[in-house]
């Protein structure tokens, strides 16, 4: 909606320093759009399409240097992987984020994105009616910029930002605001330092700049998606990175942050009381993260944030490290008899650390979404709902949950239910939520042996995700298993399908 008119403010930047910008755009999925239709299979591929787009044009037309200018879950990290492969002076400029919404029927309250979700949830339920609904749906979304809370698109300029491939404060900055349009006519200079000096995204890029994004990702109770997407990035510039990596940072890091999607706030009011700089001053300032590495600024980071500005005294956004929302991180890395490859946990504490409920079973989204329509899926009944055959190979393109969760939180079951998938989670999920199972459901993993009643045990504090069953029953059903045809027998995705890796590697596609 608004990204021509950044990029027209960043070619004015450029052009300002003697260089001359060539304009080239690649394809987007907006995740808003595509989610709870078959669209959502397209969109973590999208990432990768991006990544292979920009260092075809790159490398075919041998540009000197690239500044990107995405705006959705999926952009970022595919122009930072292709940063990462190209290896020539770059850098990103955020797109930024929308302002929060406002409905008359929810007593002008903010609303986002998820709000539009949740809606569906309350409207079945009986909770809200039908004009309700349509009022939170049409105001969820006031202008242009990405998702408002915490969700994956901040999650990652977040995370980018602190690992050096943005200019200060661009996670923050609101989409529709002069602060962005100042950041993107400064793009300019800052391209041409960094051609001047030569500075790379492998000088940028490095293992403790990984370090830094994962801890920010803890504190800020940021997207699950960053896994994968952070995953991703580090194979593109040869940094080993794995799932344990996020383990052990979380295992270490608070999280602090009372944002959505599980808490009050948005970035926007990050934006007001200093945006990320000040965030990142107090975590440098707190030892937290490492000020060391080198940014697109061509400074190091500890440089940038020196003239950052402090947190007022009375915020209440970032808690301090005294009085933490939880003491260590959201983002748990499970295993257990239903993922020995591994999975990934987003649990904040709200709904406790441990689950233990029977299976109620979906091969689909819908399925489950038409069950709870149905009033199957009941109050008071602690019911692990399953959803597979969602993953990379078998969605394909492991779609995100976003319908299935929201609609959950919205009908009030958020303590009854607990939700297990090998597809993903959208960023602005929340709840007791399971994702990126491996094996997945396609490739014969146990997920795809689990019935209807089987007991299931969700265990954040000993890191297991296990199935209660016996296992020479398990083999019965095993022998039994007859793994489904592939949904595509042609296209995108059926290439996709064919050269993706599992999650706990981070559904790259080059491997």
């Amino acid at each position: 909606m608004h990204l021509l008119d950044l990029n027209n403010r960043v070619k004015e930047g450029v052009e300002r320093t003697g260089l001359i910008g060539y304009q080239f755009n690649t394809i987007g999925v907006s995740d808003g759009i595509s989610m709870g239709t078959k669209g959502m299979r397209y969109s973590l591929q999208s990432r990768d399409l991006i990544a292979d787009s920009i260092e075809t044009v790159m490398g075919g037309q041998w540009y000197d240097a690239n500044i990107s200018i995405p705006g959705c879950d999926k952009n970022m990290p595919g122009v930072i992987m292709a940063m990462g492969r190209v290896n020539r002076p770059s850098l990103m400029v955020y797109g930024g984020s929308i302002k929060p919404g406002c409905a008359a029927t929810q007593d002008n309250a903010d609303i986002d994105i998820v709000s539009a979700f949740q809606a569906y949830g309350q409207f079945i339920t009986g909770e809200i009616n039908e004009e309700q609904r349509f009022d939170i749906i049409r105001h969820a979304c006031p202008g242009g910029g990405a998702c408002g809370g915490m969700y994956t698109a901040n999650t990652m300029a977040t995370a980018i930002e602190v690992m050096g491939m943005t200019l200060p404060g661009s996670s923050s900055n609101p989409a529709e605001s002069k602060a962005k349009q100042l950041e993107c006519l400064a793009a300019g200079g800052a391209i041409k330092k960094l051609l001047t000096e030569d500075i790379r995204p492998s000088d940028i890029l490095t293992r403790e700049a990984f370090e830094n994004a994962m801890i920010v990702v803890n504190i800020t109770g940021g997207s699950t998606n960053a896994v994968l997407h952070l995953l991703a990035i580090a194979h593109s510039v040869g940094i080993q990175l794995t799932i344990d990596d996020f383990q052990s940072v979380s295992d270490r890091t608070p999280f602090l942050a009372d944002l959505k999607p599980s808490g009050k706030y948005v970035m926007a009011d990050l934006h007001n009381i200093g945006g990320t700089p000040a965030l990142l001053k107090f975590l440098l300032k707190e030892g937290v993260i490492t000020g060391k590495g080198m940014t697109v600024t061509g400074q190091t980071l500890a440089d940038n944030l020196e003239t950052a500005p402090d947190f007022p005294s009375h915020q209440t956004i970032i808690r301090p490290f005294s009085n933490p929302i939880k003491e260590t991180g959201h983002i748990q890395i499970l295993r257990g008899s239903l993922a020995p490859g591994g999975c990934v946990g987003k649990i904040t504490g709200k709904e406790g650390m441990r689950f233990v409920g029977k299976a109620k079973v979906f091969d689909s989204e819908d399925d489950m979404v038409l069950a709870l329509e149905e009033g199957t899926i009941k109050k008071g009944e602690k019911t692990v709902v399953v959803i597979r055959y969602e993953g990379p190979k078998g969605g394909p393109g492991m779609p995100e949950m976003l319908k299935p969760s929201s609609a959950i939180m919205g009908a009030g079951l958020g303590k009854d239910v607990a939700l297990i998938t090998d597809g993903r989670f959208s960023g602005g999920s929340h709840g007791f939520l399971i994702g990126h199972v491996v094996p997945e459901a396609q490739e014969g993993g146990p997920i795809a042996l689990i019935r209807d009643g089987d007991e299931v045990v969700i265990d954040a504090e000993t890191k297991k995700l296990d199935l209660l069953v016996d296992e020479k029953e398990v083999e019965r059903r095993k022998g039994e298993w007859i793994q489904p045809g592939p949904k595509y027998e042609k296209g995108t995705l059926k290439k996709y399908a064919s050269l993706v890796t599992d999650a706990s590697h981070g559904c790259i596609t080059d491997a």
